[in-house]
């Protein structure tokens, strides 16, 4: 009699419940594939992606204006003028900060292109923007970045060069933008990339330079 127990079917309502169970590991699994690979193609574009041309705006100040001065704290400590740099090209990237991978990857991507970027005649890369001090110098460490790394925590320089206008989270933080400011202190280029509807959060370095390079001949 305990033999012929054994061998009886599941009651429905258990059976009912294994499979919703597999049903929702499976949705799971799904979910979890799915954004592993958006965000596989967030911080790591595709050939294909590279290959693209990148629009960008030119917001103002633009070239032939004379960079507006800036004092801002450094992740290294200190505090960082832009007139230090006088005599120097120095290439500014403003961008959105902690919550933007894409961003960071972007510095990696910089810092990795030195020799390209010098041999194209650009002294020094400062990379700007909001939030405190301190999250951003930890951040930097998380991602093992070297670039100097400024702190615009209250949006002052941003709103001067208006790269707040060109961002995912309306006026608040800064979009993508890179402006080259010269020897002299007069901007020779500017790229603003972050603006809608296309929000393009990364450029490729090739890119970078080919666009800044045919803007520097033009002017």
């Amino acid at each position: 009699m305990a033999s012929a127990n054994k061998q009886r079917p599941q009651p429905r309502a258990k059976r009912t419940l294994v499979r919703r169970a597999v049903i929702v590991i499976g949705v799971v699994a799904v979910a979890a594939t799915f954004l592993v690979s958006l965000l596989t193609q967030t911080t790591n574009p595709t050939a294909n992606e590279a290959a693209a041309p990148v629009s960008y705006a030119v917001g103002a100040p633009g070239p032939g204006i004379e960079a507006p001065a800036f004092s801002l704290p450094s992740t290294a400590g200190g505090t960082v003028n832009l007139s230090d740099y006088r005599g120097k090209s120095v290439l500014l990237f403003f961008h959105e900060g902690i919550g933007c991978q894409p961003c960071w990857d972007q510095i990696r991507d910089l810092e990795s292109a030195q020799a390209q970027f010098e041999s194209a005649g650009i002294d020094q890369l400062l990379t700007i923007t909001s939030g405190p001090v301190d999250l951003i110098a930890q951040k930097m460490a998380d991602d093992n970045l070297t670039a100097v790394a400024l702190a615009d925590t209250r949006l002052d320089v941003s709103l001067t060069y208006q790269t707040n206008k060109y961002g995912m989270m309306g006026d608040s933080r800064n979009g993508h933008s890179f402006i080259l400011v010269g020897p002299t202190g007069e901007i020779q280029w500017r790229a603003d990339y972050g603006g809608p509807p296309n929000y393009t959060m990364y450029v490729p370095i090739d890119q970078i330079l080919a666009q800044m390079k045919t803007a520097r001949a033009d002017s």
